[in-house]
């Protein structure tokens, strides 16, 4: 069975990233550039970040939310356009949220748009712009106790925290921070 997935049932967010379209994919599909999505106030992981960028391929990294507690999340790939969009379905097999292969529609499903946009010139910034679009999706068969349960975990903020630490790295990269 494919799911359906209406928006309306997730979020979407947004946010401008001074750099070209490229450079933002990069930073969503490359394991030494992967170091962004971790919480710079919690432990560096030891072990390192997995990627196997291909429809189907699993992205995989840990998690430490502190010295008791720590995760692997990550996502398949459903749909991949280097430089432009990028869909999975988010969690891990042995992770958080679990995910099992053969029930990969079971978890949300995540799209990260890319859109080249012009600079900032008019602020003296001539670099490249991109405007990020990034959708989570839940399932329709969930029930409303479930879509209820995602919610109440915080996942729409704790996507908007993990984006701003993106922002902040690209920042950082290009000179910006």
């Amino acid at each position: 069975m494919t799911a359906t997935y209406e928006l309306h049932r997730g979020f979407t967010l947004l946010r401008t990233l001074r750099a070209a379209p490229a450079e933002v994919f990069r930073k969503w599909t490359e394991p030494d550039q992967l170091g962004w999505f971790f919480n710079p106030s919690a432990p560096t992981p030891s072990e390192p970040v997995d990627v196997d960028l291909r429809v189907g391929g699993a992205w995989r990294q840990q998690m430490i939310i502190d010295e008791s507690v720590s995760y692997i999340t990550g996502g398949i790939y459903r749909e991949i356009s280097p430089g432009e969009k990028l869909v999975f379905s988010w969690g891990a097999e042995g992770g958080w949220p679990e995910i099992e292969l053969p029930s990969l529609d079971d978890v949300p499903l995540i799209t990260v748009i890319l859109d080249a946009t012009p600079s900032a010139e008019a602020e003296g910034d001539s670099r490249p712009a991109t405007d990020l679009i990034f959708a989570v999706a839940l399932p329709d068969h969930l029930t409303e106790q479930q879509v209820l349960a995602w919610n109440e975990a915080g996942i729409d903020e704790n996507w908007g925290t993990t984006l701003d630490r993106l922002v902040a790295a690209v920042d950082r990269d290009t000179g910006r921070a």
